[in-house]
């Protein structure tokens, strides 16, 4: 084996080495984190289901019915009756014809794209989209364009650049690390044409915007015709576990015809499944949910702007205090820690060089005096 180390190193004196923490509680507002009690605000558990009763319980009566595993993949005899009738639910749910169940939005999205696209194509990117979006499309053997981040303005000339082949936009719905929306009308509007596809990545839209949670597309009233090419996530609002792609019939049969990542992997457990199907539910029945979370987002905005905490625009439970300096974006992180708070520090190559930041995240679970702890806090580190 070469030597690794160096580069290793390189990465602890450039403040970028990664490490885990062991979360030793369920999650929640407040974390067990190496022996310390944190108030929790960097989880993508919008809805605070993560850990809900009705879901746990869900989850280990699907588990006595059915197992802890699939056994096999989708097209061998691991499709179980819970996945079918999840992919059913959420279809009606988000107004599409059909949906397909994967592990992950990573495989999600490898998936999708390897299937639909090929080296005579072309994608065109949103410079911000996820790294498993960047993947997708060099994994998928097409030409990548990527276009400044949300300006759709830059992108006629640019595809107009290309003649042949076909055309995807890929976009996030929600950016994760900025937690601004993506101009997705405008970019349906490019999109309406036979040889232009338009896919969008709502894991941080699913289960937060539009009417009950029904994601970004229906957010902007846009249609299975604008919209045509769906991808969520199952773990962050919906609180378990998973990932789904939504469209029409012929979209999903090609999938299961041609993505690599649904074909040639275990099945999702049928009893996540069944948890996930419970949690889709109460999203939709707990209303009070996402109006408890967007308070908490248009109270902490407000204060922050009272108390001069520098803010990025963002109207979603993402909101990010944008410092720049990766030393101290991690002090402001670990003096923030030293008061019960936890928030990551996010450096690059996660954001862009001079971009580190604090990514503070929302749930439907905190309390206002959490973010008032949080306000008080930030006021006295930055």
């Amino acid at each position: 084996m070469w030597d690794l180390k160096p580069a290793l190193d390189e990465r602890r004196q450039a403040n970028l080495y990664r490490q885990r923490r062991i979360v030793y509680s369920h999650q929640g507002t407040e974390l067990m984190i190496d022996g310390k009690l944190l108030l929790n605000f960097c989880s993508n558990d919008y809805l605070g289901l993560a850990s809900n009763r009705e879901l746990v319980t869900a989850l280990r009566d699907s588990a006595s019915q059915y197992g802890v595993g699939a056994g096999a993949s989708h097209l061998v005899c691991g499709h179980n009756e819970q996945h079918h009738a999840l992919e059913a639910e959420i279809a009606n749910f988000i107004q599409r014809d059909r949906v397909l169940l994967f592990s992950t939005g990573y495989m999600a999205n490898l998936g999708t794209v390897s299937a639909l696209m090929s080296r005579k194509d072309t994608v065109f990117e949103d410079r911000l989209n996820h790294a498993s979006l960047i993947d997708a499309a060099r994994l998928s053997g097409a030409s990548c364009k990527r276009y400044s981040h949300a300006d759709h303005l830059a992108l006629p000339s640019r595809m107009d650049e290309v003649s042949a082949g076909h055309k995807m936009v890929i976009t996030d719905s929600v950016f994760s690390m900025d937690g601004d929306i993506a101009p997705l009308p405008e970019l349906a509007a490019l999109c309406d044409a036979d040889d232009r596809v338009l896919m969008i990545d709502d894991a941080h839209g699913f289960g937060v915007l539009g009417e009950d949670g029904r994601g970004a597309a229906n957010h902007f009233g846009l249609d299975q015709h604008q919209a045509p090419i769906i991808m969520g996530t199952l773990g962050k609002a919906m609180g378990v576990f998973g990932a789904f792609v939504a469209g029409s019939d012929d979209l999903i049969e090609t999938l299961v015809q041609r993505a690599r990542s649904y074909i040639y992997t275990t099945a999702l457990p049928p009893a996540v499944a069944g948890a996930v199907r419970t949690g889709l539910s109460m999203s939709r029945r707990d209303s009070w949910r996402r109006e408890k979370l967007f308070e908490h987002i248009a109270y902490f905005k407000q204060q922050a702007e009272k108390l001069g905490i520098p803010l990025m625009p963002s109207d979603t439970p993402i909101q990010p205090v944008l410092i720049g300096d990766v030393q101290k974006t991690l002090d402001v992180s670990q003096k923030l820690e030293e008061q019960g708070i936890l928030v990551t520090a996010i450096r690059p190559p996660t954001v862009p060089e001079g971009a580190a930041r604090l990514r503070i995240t929302f749930s439907a679970s905190h309390k206002q005096q959490d973010v008032d702890k949080l306000l008080e806090a930030l006021a006295g580190c930055l």
